[in-house]
């Protein structure tokens, strides 16, 4: 696990916002940046923070997103169109209204932020652990996961772990030094910033975009995935071209594996702003079982196509075109304050539309194509089935590089499966290879009063230690990891059930209890019965037609008697009881 040392660039200065007079206006409301450009018809405003999932904690993920609920709690029932959002680096408050309805919902929010409801704690948490419950899991969902590992950016995979755990202090303090007047930028559509607007928030500092960590030792990668569909991601520069090219990679897979193929229903792209300097294309194309192989080889096709330089200038000029629509939008300065307020947060270059305009204007087929090179070197590809080396691609790490020592700890249900508890971590030591989360980098460790550990590494590495699951894990065993284990990794989770706690199934071994006398005990049988029925079977026939009911319980008999020993057999082969 690494993470990048590099210094991200400041906030643009006020200078890059004087450059779009005309466009938006900008000022400061109690400390808070602020930009507004008029429009017509109802207000619409978000307050953006410089904070997110990516900053958080595996141990404490779900922070921000707790933070984001309690502010809102005093707003209650209201026809207001309002909302709250929570992602990777940031957070947003909108609301659409009138002029007092907006006043109303952001003074609101920063009286919530000031002075959380802290008593609604728990309430709030297992409303986000519901909310979390209904929520599905879309195909791209593992990626960071595997490109990040358990931290940083990689958390959007993840349950919000912290909703069983988190403290009230743990909360405030968040709220204070991370929902601060330096750390925001408002927006707001009007010709003005409207009066009564009582923005107090704590002073603080801006915080820089968070680290940027990777769990992949190697790029282009792959992994293996559900059937159905082929996801893809890759990191990018931040630029014009990239956008481009991310609307030409979501044509061509549409036209390949849909319109030409006929292999897809959905393929599309989407260009996706990370942080100050570089940005996420994500690709997917969905397939019916039987077609999975010619979805993978076709996208992996379409991708080879664009970074050789295969691109007709009839799809450059398309794309440009759809982009350049953009600036068609009445009323252009509201329509884009949500951009530039994301982008003065982040501290990311603000283009004026004339700049824009001609940074589309310029990009060239060469542009496109170092683009698709630069996203091959950093592609992450899902599939379903079979692997896909014979692309040049490498299989992302299944298992960790290295084991811990310690005691060992045989698995009841696998004897080939043995948990090792150490000094420095734990390891499951499987037949494919070791997993292993060592305690100084461990992200997270859920603890039950029935003494099972679930432990992650950074690396996105879980083993899970389940007392009755292996031999001789003692309460000692338990407590040593306890006590090695950082105390802010370390998530209590509620009592299980009776039910709940895992118990043994009957164990796998590598020689099988099979024994070769329990095939003689009932193959024997199986044979001399079959002789038997066979002899009474001829001389009934031969005796002419009678009542043949009373041989059907011997046939009956004598089916039971084989398929016994075919499945003893079977048995014996693989080496299961």
């Amino acid at each position: 696990m690494t993470t990048d040392p590099r210094t991200e660039p400041a906030a643009p200065a006020s200078g890059a916002l004087d450059a779009l007079s005309g466009l938006i206006s900008h000022t400061t409301t109690q400390g808070v940046r602020t930009l507004y450009a008029p429009r017509t018809g109802e207000i619409t405003a978000g307050l953006f923070f410089r904070v997110g999932r990516a900053d958080e904690t595996l141990a404490t993920a779900g922070l921000t997103h707790l933070v984001e609920h309690l502010a809102l709690h005093r707003l209650g029932l209201t026809d207001l169109h309002y909302n709250g959002r929570t992602a990777n680096a940031y957070t947003l408050f909108h609301v659409t209204g009138d002029e007092d309805e907006v006043v109303a919902y952001l003074n609101a929010v920063c009286a919530g932020l000031r002075e959380l409801p802290l008593e609604r704690l728990e309430t709030e948490k297992e409303i986000l652990r519901t909310e979390a419950a209904g929520r599905g899991t879309g195909p791209l969902a593992q990626l960071p996961l595997w490109r990040y590992g358990a931290q940083g950016y990689g958390l959007c995979s993840y349950n919000e772990l912290g909703t069983w755990s988190l403290t009230a202090d743990q909360v405030r303090h968040w709220a204070a030094t991370r929902f601060t007047r330096e750390n925001a930028v408002l927006w707001l559509t009007g010709d003005r910033v409207p009066d009564g607007l009582d923005l107090t928030l704590p002073t603080g500092e801006h915080l820089a975009p968070p680290p940027v960590t990777s769990a992949l030792p190697v790029t282009a990668a792959y992994i293996p995935g559900d059937d159905g569909h082929v996801a893809f991601s890759a990191v990018v520069r931040r630029s014009t071209a990239a956008t481009v090219f991310a609307d030409v990679l979501g044509r061509a897979l549409f036209r390949d594996l849909r319109q030409d193929g006929g292999y897809s229903y959905s393929a599309e792209a989407d260009y996706s702003p990370r942080d100050t300097t570089h940005a996420t294309i994500t690709a997917y194309a969905d397939a019916l079982p039987q077609k999975q192989d010619a979805v993978v080889g076709g996208f992996v096709d379409t991708l080879a196509r664009l970074r050789a330089g295969r691109i007709e200038q009839a799809e450059l000029d398309s794309a440009r075109t759809r982009l350049l629509k953009q600036y068609d939008t009445p009323d252009l300065g509201a329509a884009a304050l949500p951009s530039y307020a994301l982008s003065l947060l982040m501290g990311h270059e603000l283009l004026t539309p004339e700049q824009h305009r001609a940074e589309l204007a310029a990009v060239t087929l060469t542009d496109l194509r170092e683009v698709a090179r630069e996203a091959w070197e950093t592609a992450l590809l899902q599939v379903p089935g079979r692997g896909v080396d014979w692309a040049g691609l490498t299989l992302a790490p299944q298992y960790s590089a290295q084991a811990v020592t310690g005691t060992g700890h045989p698995s009841l249900e696998d004897d080939r499966v043995t948990l090792v508890i150490g000094e420095d971590g734990v390891t499951l030591q499987t037949p494919g290879g070791p997993v292993t989360v060592r305690y100084d980098a461990c992200a997270a460790m859920t603890v039950r009063p029935d003494g099972a550990r679930a432990l992650t590494g950074t690396d996105g590495f879980s083993v899970t230690v389940e007392p009755t699951l292996y031999k001789d894990v003692t309460a000692e065993r338990v407590s040593a990891i306890d006590a090695a284990v950082p105390r802010d990794a370390v998530v209590p989770m509620p009592a299980r059930t009776p039910d709940q706690i895992p118990r043994p199934r009957p164990a796998v071994s590598r020689s099988g209890p099979t024994r070769p006398q329990d095939l003689w005990l009932l193959g024997l049988p199986a044979a001399l019965w079959s002789c038997l029925v066979l002899v009474v079977t001829v001389r009934q026939g031969s005796a002419g037609p009678d009542d043949w009911t009373e041989f059907a319980g011997m046939w009956v008999t004598e089916l039971v008697l084989v398929a016994g020993t075919v499945h003893l057999y079977r048995a014996r082969l693989l080496g299961r009881g």
